[in-house]
């Protein structure tokens, strides 16, 4: 059983491990409401969204986290903002404010005469590099997305099944969408030191995902999915380790193969139950 726990016997790969854990707890919370109200796009659209304040923080000297949230509350302001227009779809809104976004920050790299910003670490993360304070960031974030989402639970129902009926209760669905983007914008700032930008989604929509045809309930769904994100962080870790490959990007694959996994699985209970059922279902015709 050496194979198991020797990775985690060192000090770093133990603080990736607590930092998977947070950030699959974090994901879990936003990325099943982003999955329950087909939100993929959106998400993918506010994580590269990140680069410009990214860049910025770096080429300034500043603290990374804080660049990204600038740039996460922008992405959230011009997606709201975008959403309320008449003539607009709101596909065509996050496309324009993704290529605009990304572009902006790849202007801003482009004019640096140093490589201040790391872009490998921005797009694919560095997960063995998370510090003791990174864990403080991040248990923070996760009481507070924790809060967010107890707080508008039942708002984010009645919008991810049928926003008239929500302004109907009164529940002001504008407004829970904007807090949502925020819940969203929370969940990509904290995971993109873990797995980068180009693999959020990985954590964000896969896991989620994957407890969708297991659970009963959104609860069970969200449960589920910080269960799955976690498996995928302790395995994934197991695996680089052992295979020297990649961490954060091993994570991110680990959890969309077990997306895929829980799918068959599902397809096979499904079929079972429906052959279980077939006689009964003849008998009764006759």
């Amino acid at each position: 059983m050496e194979w198991l726990t020797a990775p985690f016997e060192a000090t770093f790969v133990q603080r990736a491990l607590w930092g998977g854990m947070l950030v699959s707890a974090i994901c879990a919370l936003a990325g099943t409401w982003v999955v329950l109200r087909g939100m993929a796009f959106l998400g993918d659209a506010m994580s590269h969204g990140l680069l410009p304040g990214v860049a910025v923080a770096a080429l300034l000297g500043g603290n990374l986290m804080v660049g990204a949230v600038v740039s996460a509350a922008v992405m959230t302001a011009g997606v709201t903002a975008l959403g309320r227009a008449p003539r607009l779809s709101q596909d065509t809104g996050i496309g324009l404010l993704f290529v605009g976004m990304l572009s902006l920050g790849v202007i801003i790299v482009s004019r640096s005469q140093s490589f201040a910003v790391d872009l490998t670490g921005f797009l694919f993360g560095d997960v063995l590099a998370v510090r003791q304070q990174d864990l403080l960031v991040l248990a923070v974030a996760l009481l507070a997305a924790l809060a967010v989402s107890v707080l508008g639970h039942r708002a984010f129902l009645a919008l991810a099944f049928d926003s008239r009926k929500a302004h109907t209760l009164g529940l002001r669905p504008r407004l829970a969408h904007a807090v949502l983007l925020g819940l969203l914008g929370l969940a990509i700032v904290a995971s993109f030191h873990i797995v980068g930008t180009l693999l959020v989604l990985g954590l964000l929509i896969a896991p989620p995902a994957a407890a969708l045809p297991w659970a009963r309930s959104v609860h069970g769904v969200m449960a589920l999915a910080a269960l799955l994100g976690t498996s995928a962080t302790f395995g994934g870790l197991l695996l680089s380790w052992h295979l020297s490959t990649a961490a954060g990007a091993t994570v991110s694959a680990l959890a969309v193969s077990l997306f895929f996994l829980s799918h068959v699985l599902s397809g096979l209970r499904d079929r079972r139950t429906r052959h279980a059922h077939a006689p009964a279902s003849v008998l009764e015709a006759h």
